[in-house]
């Protein structure tokens, strides 16, 4: 099959006419190498030549092949806040990238949500008095298309739909300008990192407004799978297993348009599958990173299939990823849909999404998921308080990467059973006991053709009293679109939507 998007790469080089020396521009100055790992550096050069690369007094040499490419490896470097500078030299010529620090890379993916900037978020008024976090580094690049909606692109846009260009950025210091258009989810949870670890954080934000998830999966991985190489068959515009909202907006942007870059799929955009991996994760897959957050699924929860499907498609994801990375155990933390109402926006299916992604918990080794439904906007898929979301992640962060022991999530069911009139539920992520938000009884829950008589709480168990005279199939918790449940942990972190089997 066809390489897909006019793939390309482009190089920093230096100022010699004579000798052109290259580093691929995943480096730039200000950026974050990820510590305790192998350090890769790469570009290209006259063949034959020898180049040298230093960095932290670490030094090594090789020789640029015959295809004018070299890559050589580094040894790892412990966690340093310390600005250093990368040196690559060949004969004459030589290429440095400034700035540097050693610590933990976040990759940020996902769409509108966790693209959201901190100066549109519920705290920036506070935050903003704040001083910026020390050694925190910010790779925030303006994609092409971006706040463009149900409109045909321009020339300008149309010219930057190539994986060479439609992420346009570099890496910058987090201070009190450059942070108020970062996603705030991740601001908030590298602030915590930074604030609970003092390790140096580096955080390569690649959302996109209204992305599908399959805009981040290699299209390989979905080729290779048999329940989604379907999505990579053919023109995508036209392809039924993509999500129907997703082909309207790329019709609405290139549908009509005739010079858009195009290959065997059909029009590059920026919810064309794999399209934003092949522009921004691969050319930076040479690079370690500590890990992934994802905000996404809005543009996927709108029809039963796909959110059938979704749990599967991040798994793929997910999986693909660490092969990618060599690191079978890449933690992947991702973002529980939140609570809106149906009147304003099509979430009738979001209670059956967020099941969904609840049970990706049980079959994706080394994730971990922020629940948000308790801090919903009624009439907005944009909830404001992002403070709270990146918090919530770095809960997991926290625990898993740097060891401190905390309770990571709010309530999460491990088994139903019915006995003598009662469905008695067993909840993990208890803290010291549960209880409701609001001191009122706890409420939320619903059993199909039965009425809950009472409920109360008993330590991690919450107890229906149903009038069912035999035992009932099923029990569901905040199962509507804006989740009406009441439950907590002793942490204050809410519970989980839910529909569980009852034994």
């Amino acid at each position: 099959m066809l390489l897909l998007f006019h793939a390309g790469i482009f190089f920093l080089t230096s100022s010699s006419a004579q000798v052109s020396l290259q580093i691929d521009p995943a480096f730039s100055t200000n950026m974050v190498l990820q510590r305790n790992k192998p350090i890769t550096v790469w570009g290209k050069g006259n063949p034959g030549t020898s180049v040298s690369v230093s960095f932290h007094g670490d030094k090594i040499t090789g020789k640029i092949k015959t295809d004018s490419t070299w890559l050589l490896v580094l040894k790892s470097q412990p966690a340093n806040g310390s600005p250093a500078t990368l040196l690559v030299t060949a004969g004459i010529d030589s290429v440095t990238v400034q700035n540097i620090l050693v610590g933990d890379v976040w990759l940020c993916i996902g769409q509108s949500n966790m693209e959201w900037p901190l100066i549109n978020e519920q705290f920036f008024s506070e935050e903003k008095s704040e001083r910026a976090p020390p050694n925190l580094r910010i790779y925030n690049p303006v994609y092409a298309g971006k706040n463009i909606y149900a409109k045909p692109y321009t020339d300008s846009v149309l010219a930057s739909l190539n994986t060479t260009r439609f992420y346009q950025g570099c890496w910058e210091e987090c201070d009190s300008n450059s942070r108020k258009n970062m996603s705030a989810v991740s601001y908030y949870f590298g602030k915590e990192i930074i604030t609970r670890t003092g390790v140096p954080v580096g955080l390569i934000n690649l959302s996109i407004g209204g992305a599908p998830l399959e805009t981040f999966i290699d299209i390989r991985a979905l080729q290779q799978n048999k329940q989604f190489a379907t999505k990579v068959t053919g023109n995508w515009l036209k392809n039924n297993s993509i999500p129907v909202w997703v082909r309207d907006r790329g019709e609405q942007n290139v549908g009509a348009l005739p010079n858009v870059i195009s290959d065997e799929m059909g029009k590059n955009h920026a919810y064309k599958p794999g399209f934003a991996y092949a522009s921004g994760i691969h050319p930076r897959i040479n690079l370690p990173i500590c890990g992934i957050i994802c905000y996404q699924g809005e543009s996927n929860a709108q029809e039963m299939a796909r959110v059938e499907e979704y749990g599967r498609l991040t798994a793929l994801m997910v999986q693909d990823y660490r092969n990618k990375w060599k690191n079978p155990s890449l933690p992947f933390y991702f973002v529980q849909l939140s609570s809106i109402d149906t009147t304003s926006y099509k979430s009738q299916l979001w209670p059956e999404f967020r099941n969904e992604q609840r049970k990706m918990l049980a079959y994706i080794p080394r994730t971990g998921m922020a629940v948000t439904s308790d801090i919903g906007a009624l009439n907005d898929v944009h909830p404001t308080n992002k403070r709270e979301v990146g918090k919530r992640l770095a809960r997991w962060a926290l625990l898993n990467e740097y060891k401190q022991k905390q309770i990571v999530s709010g309530p999460l069911p491990t088994v139903a059973k019915y006995t003598a009139g009662k469905v008695i539920i067993q909840f993990q992520y208890v803290g010291s006991s549960l209880k409701t938000n609001n001191n009122d009884p706890v409420a939320g829950f619903s059993i199909p053709d039965s009425k809950i008589k009472s409920a109360k709480i008993a330590g991690s168990k919450v107890i229906l009293t149903v009038d069912h005279k035999t035992k009932p199939k099923l029990v569901y918790y905040s199962w509507q679109p804006y989740a009406t449940g009441n439950l907590i942990n002793s942490e204050g972190l809410p519970a989980s939507t839910f529909k569980i089997s009852i034994r």
